[in-house]
């Protein structure tokens, strides 16, 4: 669930040297809601498999150094391990929700209850399914492989990996939405997509500045990264995470 905001309020919320994303004078705030299924670090075959996990993100769009990215706003998760693990090793604001998502009928009933306000929503596929052309509103959304995120003051970078997004178009009717960030309005109709599912792979994260400098110089030829046979591999080392959202 996608709305335009104005980027200057948007950008009080973010840290220096992270700037919004700009799209024909809007930036861009998004609800996207998910369940997480055979979540797993990189390791031997036996390492333990986390049960379906439901989150919630509250996510907008930026630039670091001219690299286009993620910032999570917020991020709500029914698992205390998994929100644990992504707050110490990176930096995100992951708070623990009492969370559920039920399908019946093809529609998903999605609800979450948390330290950051509550969200409830009811929501399904309209259309065919479709890949973002390139160059679209929906491609400048959805088609990105990287996040950046604040650890203990500084800014730490990872890169994620997935098929690109089959999206649908989509209708939900929004029963509760008290999570808006502060001095951002969430107001009018929202653009709604909907996937069934993408396989994901996400990096450890490295510090933003190196990486910056480095992709900053290469993004332009290089584009997308897509997910490979054996996952997404960078000096530091590696994680999978494996994930059908909904």
């Amino acid at each position: 669930m996608h709305w335009p905001v104005d980027p200057a309020r948007l950008a009080r919320l973010l840290p220096p040297k992270v700037e919004p994303d700009v799209r024909d004078g809007n930036a861009w705030v998004a609800f996207v809601a998910f369940v997480m299924v055979g979540t797993r670090a990189t390791g031997p075959p036996w390492w333990p498999v986390l049960a379906p996990i439901p989150e919630l993100n509250l996510r907008t769009y930026v630039r670091v150094g001219g690299v286009p990215a993620i910032w999570f706003l917020s991020l709500d998760a029914a698992s205390p391990v998994f929100a644990a693990i992504g707050r110490a090793l990176y930096g995100l604001r992951y708070r623990v929700a009492t969370m559920s998502a039920d399908e019946a009928a093809g529609w998903t009933r999605f609800r979450s209850v948390g330290p950051g306000g509550s969200f409830s929503a009811d929501y399904a596929p309209t259309g065919s399914v479709a890949q973002p052309a390139p160059g679209s509103l929906e491609h400048f959304l959805v088609e990105r492989y990287r996040l950046f995120a604040e650890r203990r003051g500084r800014l730490v970078t990872a890169e994620v990996a997935h098929e690109p997004w089959p999206l649908q178009q989509a209708a939900a009717e929004i029963e509760l939405q008290g999570m808006a960030p502060p001095g951002v309005d969430l107001g009018g109709e929202p653009l709604l997509h909907f996937s069934r599912a993408v396989t994901a792979v996400i990096s450890v994260p490295s510090p933003a500045a190196t990486v910056v400098a480095d992709e900053s110089a290469r993004f332009d030829r290089r584009g997308a990264r897509r997910l490979g046979s054996r996952g997404l591999v960078r000096p530091g080392g590696r994680a999978r995470v494996p994930a059908d959202a909904a």
